[in-house]
Order: C-alpha cells, then structure tokens, then sequence
C-alpha cells in the first residue's frame, strides 16, 4: 500500500481567533482550522452552517474530518481565488463578478431551514438577528472608537447620543427577520471554485433581514467601488427580486444597515487594535467613513447621527488610518 505523504503550511487568517493550515498531498489539499477561543462557533457551528449551506445546493466546505478534543477540524480546499483577488486582477470584469455573488445571495436567500445536525449529532438552530444583537453590535462603535477621540468628560454624553440615534434607526427597520443571513457576505468570503461561487466563514449565519446581506456585498470595506457599479449591483439585485419586494421599504432598510453595519466595522478595527494589538485593519477605516457618508447624505432619518458625528468626528479624524 502507498502512503500518502502530507505538508502542511500555515496560510493567511483573518480577524477571528482562529488558524489556518492548508495540507497538500498528490491526492487533494484541504484545510485545517484550528481554534481554542470561540472553539463552539468556530468549529462546531461552521460545519453545521456549512451542512445547511450544502443540503441547500450552495457550494461550501464539506468537512473531512473532525478532533473537537484537539481543537481542529479539516474541510474541503477550494483554493486561493476569492472574489476580492478576482476583482483587482486588471481586466476583471467587475460588474459580471457582482452579479454572480447576487445569484448567490439570492440563493441563499431562498432557504427556508433553520435546523441543522452538528458533527456531535445534536440538533443548531439558527438564531435571529434581533434589534437588540444589531444594537451591541453597533455599540462597539461607542466602546471602542468614540474613546480614541472624545474626551473622558464629553465621552458619556456623546455615546448616548449616539447609542439613542441607533435605537432609533433600528426602531424604523421594516423588513421581517425572516430571511438566511451570512452576516459576512463580501468579496473575501466568497470563492471561484470549479467555475462557481462558493461561500466560506459562515459561522456567524443568523435568521434576520433580507437587506444585511446586500449592504455587506455592496457597502464592503474592504474592496472600493464607485457609486455607479453599486447602483448596478443594488439594481440587479431588485431585477432578480422582482415583485416579491416593496422598493422603498428595501433602500430603507438598506441605508440604515449599511450605516450600522460600517459603525459596527470601525468599532471592530479600534478593538483588533488596541485589545488584540491586530493594527492592519485601521487602514480600512477611512472609507468605512466615506460609505457611511455616502449612505446618510440624501436621508432625513439620519439627521440626528450625523448631527453627531459630524460635531464630534470631523474629516481630520475620519481620515487617520
């Protein structure tokens, strides 16, 4: 019998607690994540989402092999090509690369379970992507950033300034929790694998609202798009929902969850940096800045945050990386 010799080399993580391996062989790579904080989440409830994803023919690791003892598990390989690596080779066609990752979403949109087996064979319900979790979310904002800049006498006033006017953007969110979010859906989480998209870091998946998915893709940090290809992708979206969906009520939930969302993402930064000393995510923040700008200029209901925020934050402070 032929043994079968493995390297294993340690690739790129990401902002979680968790490492990455990738093991090669002449057979098939795969990859082993390996995670001692968060290890439920990590291990546990990604290979459930993951089995949900794929029970629903959406393409996302299948898992190998498991040691949860060891704090391990081993997935399917689907390669380096993320949609972000896709998107900044010169001569990508960007607006074609969009509109697959929105057939994707509207993919994962349609499922309906909400239960699923772990690798334990206990029964991972979904949770909902309640009012009060976006809320803590968008707090991180407050807890973690406001006290970078805002003095120790002004910083209690102005974060319950602030935390009073998420409250209030969360209160007039109209759509239902009734829909399969990723919670992560950008560009660096989705793969071309075997000349389809696929999804990974699903871990965070909840039951919440239709328009959280969209603001990630459209509204992502990480990779910059004027304003005419997020209108195409944001159009082609409402194309492919055709009536299904009212219009006005989608663009306002969608402004609002973009905002939190960003305010959210610049909370995590500051605290990957101060707390976990990971400083490589403060360069993303500035356009953070830009695309929360972007979604509150021609919006009445964000008068009051961006009262705030434009006092207390000026553009000097908007720009520090």
């Amino acid at each position: 019998m032929k043994l079968i010799k493995s390297t294993i080399i340690k690739i790129k993580g990401d902002a979680s607690f968790r490492s990455f391996y990738r093991k090669k062989n002449d057979k098939e790579n795969s990859i082993i994540v390996y995670a001692t904080k968060e290890k439920e989440k990590n291990l546990l409830i990604y290979t459930a989402i993951n089995r949900l994803l794929i029970k629903n023919k959406i393409l996302a690791p299948k898992l190998y092999k498991e040691n949860y003892k060891q704090n391990f598990i081993e997935i399917e390989d689907f390669g380096d090509d993320t949609v972000f690596k896709l998107l900044r080779k010169s001569g990508s066609n960007k607006i074609n690369l969009y509109k697959k990752s929105i057939d994707l979403l509207i993919e994962i949109q349609k499922i309906k379970q909400n239960i699923i087996k772990n690798f334990k064979g206990k029964n991972y319900k979904v949770p909902i992507y309640e009012n009060n979790k976006l809320f803590k979310e968008a707090k991180l904002f407050s807890d973690w950033y406001a006290k970078k800049y805002i003095s120790n006498k002004k910083l209690p006033t102005v974060n319950i300034e602030i935390n009073k006017q998420i409250k209030f953007l969360l209160s007039n969110l109209k759509l239902k929790n009734n829909t399969f979010v990723h919670r992560d859906f950008h560009v660096s989480n989705l793969m071309r694998h075997k000349k389809q998209l696929a999804t990974i870091d699903t871990q965070d998946a909840l039951i919440g609202n239709r328009a959280y998915d969209l603001a990630s893709l459209i509204d992502d940090v990480r990779f910059k798009s004027n304003k005419k290809l997020k209108d195409n992708i944001y159009n082609y979206y409402l194309k492919l929902s055709k009536n299904k969906i009212n219009k006005v009520i989608l663009l306002n939930d969608f402004e609002i969850l973009s905002v939190i969302r960003n305010m959210k993402i610049i909370g995590i930064f500051a605290r990957l940096a101060a707390r976990d000393k990971k400083k490589t995510y403060l360069k993303l923040i500035p356009y953070a800045w830009k695309l929360i700008e972007l979604r509150m200029q021609n919006n009445q209901i964000f008068d009051g945050l961006k009262r705030i925020l434009d006092i207390n934050f000026p553009k000097k402070i908007r720009n520090l990386k």
